[in-house]
């Protein structure tokens, strides 16, 4: 059977006694027991050493990112605290020197590759409690990694994902095509097919200038953000690389964008951020835009995802609240 036919089962099955297989490869996991903690596009383990220590594995979906992509985001980790710009997890090196392994198991047709990293022993916010002082810290975090990118001298040649419009709306959509997810009826797609017309035309307008498209988190919500050590830590790289620079404020309300708390959230990460550096009446207009382009983004994940518990969770409704999203938003333009 092909690996992506798979059920989601069976692969975790196979994933899971990789990771375990692979433990030996670090000092600093070596004789750990693998827990499974997460499948999204990455399935992840915390590994419990015998001498009691923690550290994170992370096994990456085969054909997402090139070993050079990989090596780009941990050049950028190494960066980002090496210069003390905010605070992020260490990749581990390998007994063979290495900080990226590649492992194989009989039944998947692709090798995989891992990497370890320091475990930050750490909470998650409490979404339901107030939001609003953690999105001005987010703000201020969103804009010192910006700062830090702009002067960044990047190790050529650098490779990531590109976070745009034809990664969500193209030919080969990064996450697959929204109109394939649950529950996209007729009337929701007439909605947002007129939202993706808008999206495209207004951020083909915006431009892609230097101070406002670059390297960015893109992932930058609630579930990758861990307070510890009396400093909140941001976590999960993988999904790092060039987009628009507000689209880390879309990232941040992931899953959440029709929360009734959203405008004061928005506002305090707004005054977070320029704190740290000024925005342009050109930015601050297209930030709903990119929500909208996050939000349809999040509705193809979800399709091409549906095997995993959180799509399945996230589903029911998704598409109906996206397209009431889209018209509110189609109604509030000029």
């Amino acid at each position: 059977m092909a690996e992506q036919a798979l059920p989601l089962s069976d692969l975790l099955d196979s994933l899971t006694g990789l990771a375990q297989g692979s433990v030996d490869l670090w000092e600093a996991s070596s004789g750990g027991r693998a827990e499974l903690i997460n499948v999204s596009e990455n399935v992840t383990y915390l590994i419990h050493a015998p001498n009691g220590t923690k550290s994170v594995l992370r096994v990456h979906r085969a054909g997402y990112h090139s070993r050079r992509a990989i090596e780009c985001e941990l050049a950028w980790l190494d960066a980002l605290r090496e210069g003390e710009v905010i605070a992020v997890p260490r990749p581990l090196t390998a007994k063979s020197g290495a900080r990226i392994e590649e492992a194989h198991a009989s039944e998947l047709e692709a090798p995989r590759f891992l990497v370890l990293f320091e475990y930050i022993e750490g909470a998650e916010p409490d979404a339901g409690g107030d939001l609003v002082p953690l999105f001005h810290t987010l703000g201020e975090m969103a804009a010192k990694c910006h700062v830090h990118t702009l002067a960044w001298d990047r190790p050529e040649p650098f490779e990531r994902l590109t976070w745009d419009t034809d990664a969500v709306f193209g030919a080969r959509p990064i996450w697959g095509d929204w109109r394939e997810a649950p529950e996209v009826t007729a009337p929701i797609s007439g909605v947002l097919e007129r939202v993706e017309e808008k999206v495209i035309a207004r951020l083909t307008a915006y431009g892609r200038g230097r101070d406002r498209f670059g390297l960015i988190h893109a992932d930058m919500r609630l579930a990758n953000i861990l307070t510890a050590q009396d400093r909140p830590w941001l976590i999960d790289f993988d999904d790092c690389g060039f987009g628009w620079l507000m689209y880390d404020f879309a990232a941040a309300i992931s899953f959440i964008e029709d929360d009734p708390r959203i405008p004061a959230l928005k506002a305090a990460w707004l005054a977070g951020y320029q704190t740290q550096r000024p925005l342009s009446p050109a930015d601050l207009a297209e930030i709903d835009t990119l929500i909208m382009l996050r939000r349809m983004a999040l509705l193809a994940w979800i399709g091409s995802h549906i095997e995993a518990p959180e799509p399945q969770v996230l589903a029911p409704g998704f598409a109906r609240t996206t397209a009431h999203l889209g018209q509110a938003w189609l109604e509030s333009l000029p």
